[in-house]
């Protein structure tokens, strides 16, 4: 089956507060995606997010961010007034996201809304909510702890807590229950709101013919409910603090490597417990959402150790993952799943053939293959059906900006391969084109692309931090001219 989609993350929708959220304007990209013919919309990971604002970062692998929650949704039930929202600075800038304004501003606002949601709507005596906090209380109980106690210690790591409860002891976790009771309240609320929001969204979704593909990051952050609740499932030693740490070894994009710093499996033990954390955080995915990309697919055959305390990943080394085991335990648990292996960089034979036994598509990405001086399997002549094509992808600059910016050789080289027109500006629907006419069953065009956006709209540059996850589509973007303009290509290709 030949289809398309659009990638556009929720933080970058054009909404009121600050920041792309479960809005009215959501629901309105949805009615532009039908209109342009398209059957899926790809986002990225929709976790609450701390320093650095990334969504590969995140407080839970479970939790849904607040940020995301649509106040005006609030309003209408009452837990909101809207003089209240536009009393508060989210700041005043349309194209970008200015996350501190966000943080100071949401949460008072969130903590309005329960307070009525509880005191005079209610809400916690609903059936509804209490079967929400019953089927999740398998994560929601931990995460609603972890953020309590870590607002109580000003927002530290639990790497920097007092002993008791840093390690989990009872007596520990009886007390902070009792003393942080309403603050535990917030966040239930918090996250039956986000799933009550974003359930909504996606049925809006699938009634109009378009699936959501979700994004799972393979590895969970250090300051999370899940290294803090669960420390036997990672390389932890007996004061909580990781062994070694995941990255990436040196290439194109940092000669130092990719320090992540997150804390690697113990995948000796997740395959003694025949991987039960990770079929319930894959089942909850698909719960989440229709398709899942899985982030770093390389990590399960081999994933990069780097010692904990080294200031660069250039000291670390391959360590052997888990392999096929996971995904067979996976798919006779889940049944056949529909799946993206993010299968990038430098692949080996045995990352190949991992990827192969799957059966789950491999991503490629039409920035990758210009390189003048050798044959790259990213050009779409060395595609086969079972893959997913992209111009790019949220870790790579905009088309345009990066097609500008290219070594003379290779951009002579692209001219020749795709027959591009003189003049910057015209080449990015060539590559949009390249992509949609590839064999590859699924194509995935960033928002951007088709906006034929510069640099200023790249989402994430690998290895920074300050000035990434920010950038906002402007509200008038999403226009019929446009939706017409990608439907004609996408039924020209079949898709």
């Amino acid at each position: 089956m030949r289809r398309s989609g659009i990638l556009l993350p929720i933080a970058s929708l054009p909404s009121a507060y600050g920041i792309g959220t479960f809005s009215k304007e959501a629901y309105a990209f949805v009615d532009f995606l039908k209109e342009a013919g398209q059957k899926l919309w790809q986002i990225l990971p929709l976790g609450p997010t701390g320093y650095g604002d990334s969504p590969y970062q995140s407080f839970s692998t479970f939790a849904g961010n607040p940020y995301y929650i649509d106040l005006e949704n609030l309003c209408k039930k009452g837990y909101l007034t809207k003089a209240e929202c536009d009393s508060c600075d989210f700041g005043n800038d349309e194209d970008f996201v200015d996350y501190e304004k966000i943080y100071l501003s949401r949460f008072r606002l969130l903590q309005k809304a329960a307070q009525r949601a509880f005191t005079t709507k209610g809400l916690d005596k609903s059936a509804d909510y209490k079967k929400f906090v019953s089927e999740n209380s398998y994560w929601l109980e931990d995460y609603c702890l972890y953020m309590a106690v870590k607002n109580g210690f000003g927002g530290v790591c639990y790497s920097e807590w007092d002993e008791e409860i840093r390690l989990r002891k009872p007596a520990a976790l009886k007390k902070y229950r009792e003393k942080y009771k309403d603050e535990m309240a917030l966040y239930r609320f918090i996250q039956y709101e986000f799933m009550v929001q974003w359930r909504a969204l996606k049925s809006y979704a699938n009634e109009n013919g378009i699936q959501i593909v979700g994004d799972i990051p393979i590895y969970v952050a250090f300051d999370s409910a899940d290294t803090w609740a669960n420390p036997e499932l990672f390389q932890l030693d007996k004061d909580r603090k990781p062994i070694a740490v995941a990255g990436c070894p040196p290439d194109a994009f940092s000669a130092t490597g990719q320090l992540w710093g997150n804390p690697l499996y113990d995948w000796e033990y997740h395959k003694e417990t025949g991987f039960s954390w990770w079929l319930k955080r894959l089942a909850y995915c698909y719960e989440l959402y229709d398709v899942v990309r899985i982030d770093h697919f390389r990590g399960f055959d081999e994933y990069w150790s780097i010692p904990y305390g080294d200031e660069t990943a250039e000291g670390g080394k391959w360590c052997k993952g888990p392999g096929y085991a996971i995904f067979d335990a996976m798919k006779k648990q889940l049944g056949e799943k529909q799946v993206i292996a993010e299968d990038l960089g430098f692949l080996t034979k045995s990352v190949i053939r991992l990827v192969k036994r799957t059966g789950y598509p491999g991503m490629k990405i039409l920035q990758f293959a210009f390189d003048s001086r050798e044959d790259s399997d990213y050009l779409p002549h060395n595609y086969t059906k079972n893959c997913v094509a992209y111009t790019g992808t949220h870790d790579n600059d905009t088309t345009l900006n990066w097609y500008r910016t290219l070594p003379r050789a290779d951009r002579n080289f692209a001219k020749r391969y795709l027959n591009l027109p003189r003049g910057n500006k015209k080449v990015v629907w060539e590559f949009i084109r390249a992509a949609l006419a590839s064999v590859a069953d699924t194509a995935i065009i960033p928002m951007q692309d088709y906006l034929e956006l510069g640099g200023e709209a790249r989402i994430n540059l690998p290895s920074t931090l300050g000035i990434n996850w920010k950038w906002r589509m402007k509200k008038d973007a999403c226009t019929p001219e446009l939706a017409e303009r990608i439907l004609k290509l996408t039924k020209l290709y079949g898709r």
